[in-house]
């Protein structure tokens, strides 16, 4: 049980009439403790006060407590749903069925007289989409072997490229598993029990993990490709990671990503060691997006610019919880950087004025200057030592004015985002897959899963549907985006 740490009675009136010098040492330790409890408190409150939509934090933790949309957006003035001129979607007939199905008039449903032969006036049609029953459709191929007559050697004639069993699944059986497993994130064993219901043939989960694994063998080259763009690209870059778990321990999947282009690498480590292990980042020369972790920011060599989506949310933050005047001038100021920068891009200009610059940068200054008279730095106490501690406040303040470049990179550069949102996409699908498989059983498991999803997430952003990059990939001819091919010199996309 704890001491009891607040004077008695007693002790306080001793101290009384010792004088003020005994009165302030008595109080010293209890005054400490509150202030201790104090700065806690405002900890677990801030930790509590902090939701998706003011911190970092993934919508999926918010909870029932969710908070109401505040959305920053303005209401554009047009009525919800499909808009006049909009060109919708549906099922259109065929000119040619696969089955025709009459349906006769045999008899007058009036004075029910014989209708058999009396001639057709008109024939209504509606067709009716459907899929046939699903039955695995079994190939043998059959090689035949001859014995020359002239000199007795035995000439047997070869096997299809990819015939290597007894018995095989096919190309797009195989794809189908990836497909299930890798994009739709089900589990190998669902993933097999799913297709051995459709196609009527037991396919165990081992089957699906090996499909998986051969399909990453065939496309680690193309991600070599994938990666190798990454780094020479003009294009801007964009990097983030998440923890994933690995065979119960907590490991880092990293995602380097373009509009056009994805790869995936898991490490054990978040940081420096893992950027450097991946060889992407210390490589480039070019526009680099990514939120303001340490790591990142290291590689000198390389253009960096800030996610200013994550900026947006802490100004939030010490708006709503710490009632910060400063932070919603500043956010105001970011949020009108952006328009005016958006704007500029739809009038076909390349660059703001230099003008524009100044009052930007003049007014960037200010609004810093105001918050460092709000919250002035921590003065050290006597015989204090290490590294003062700071409010967050006055680390965002830090930052701001440290990495005020890259904070405004894109009002400098047109081809620079504001936010990193399409990194943040790009991570959201592994975050999917440890909410609905689990944890990866092992590091090779989660190397597989990367290279799979790296060609996917390719494919899928040049505008391939998924199951026939995989098909290609299965029959010796992977799906290559087109600036690899535009490397290669060749003229044909596939």
């Amino acid at each position: 049980m704890k001491p009891n740490l607040l004077p008695t009675r007693e002790e306080i009136q001793a101290a009384y009439q010792q004088g003020e010098e005994a009165i302030l040492a008595l109080f010293e330790v209890p005054a400490k403790i509150v202030r201790d409890l104090e700065t806690r408190l405002a900890a677990l409150e801030d930790q509590i006060a902090k939701n998706s939509r003011n911190s970092s934090k993934p919508p999926s933790s918010d909870g029932l407590n969710k908070p109401a949309p505040k959305s920053r957006r303005e209401r554009s003035g047009k009525p919800s749903g499909g808009q006049r001129g909009h060109v919708g979607h549906r099922l259109e007939p065929v000119e040619k069925p696969n089955h025709t199905e009459i349906h006769a008039v045999t008899q007058c449903a009036h004075c029910q007289a014989d209708l058999a032969e009396v001639a057709v006036s008109k024939v209504d049609k509606r067709q009716v989409f459907d899929l046939p029953p699903m039955r695995l459709e079994v190939t043998e191929h059959q090689v035949e072997v001859k014995t020359c007559p002239h000199c007795g050697e035995v000439n047997t004639a070869t096997f299809p490229a990819g015939v290597t069993q007894p018995t095989q699944y096919g190309p797009r059986v195989r794809a189908c598993m990836v497909y299930l497993n890798v994009y739709h994130f089900i589990p190998l064993e669902r993933a097999a029990e799913i297709l051995s219901e459709l196609c009527q043939q037991n396919i165990s989960d081992g089957t699906v993990y090996a499909a998986t694994s051969e399909m990453a063998e065939v496309v680690a080259p193309i991600n070599e490709q994938v990666k190798a763009y990454l780094i020479e690209t003009e294009a801007p870059v964009h990097f983030d990671e998440t923890g994933a778990r690995v065979n119960g321990k907590l490991e880092w999947l990293h995602s380097a990503s373009t509009e056009e282009a994805t790869y995936y690498a898991i490490h054990p480590k978040r940081g420096s060691e893992a950027i450097d292990a991946i060889e992407i980042l210390p490589q480039r020369k070019g526009w680099n997006i990514h939120d303001a972790l340490p790591s990142y920011l290291k590689y000198l060599g390389a253009k960096h610019g800030l996610c200013n989506a994550h900026l947006v949310r802490e100004l939030v933050f010490l708006i709503e919880r710490h009632c910060q005047e400063w932070a919603e001038g500043f956010l105001e100021l970011l949020l009108d950087m952006k328009a005016k920068v958006e704007r500029a891009k739809e009038l076909g200009q390349t660059a703001l004025s230099r003008q524009q610059l100044t009052i930007f940068e003049q007014c960037y200054d200010f609004v810093i200057a105001w918050g460092e008279c709000e919250n002035p730095p921590p003065v050290r106490a006597p015989n204090e030592r290490g590294r003062l501690k700071q409010s967050k406040t006055r680390n965002l303040l830090d930052r701001l004015i440290t990495h005020k470049d890259k904070v405004l990179a894109f009002v400098y550069d047109f081809t620079v985002p504001f936010d990193n949102n399409l990194a943040e996409r790009d991570i959201r699908m592994v975050k999917v897959q440890q909410k609905v498989s689990g944890c990866f059983r092992s590091a090779e498991g989660a190397n597989v899963f990367c290279q799979v999803r790296s060609y996917i997430s390719t494919a899928r952003k040049n505008g391939l549907r998924v199951l026939d990059v995989l098909y290609q990939a299965f029959t010796g001819a992977p799906y290559k985006p087109v600036f690899i091919l535009a490397q290669a010199g060749e003229c044909s996309r596939f």
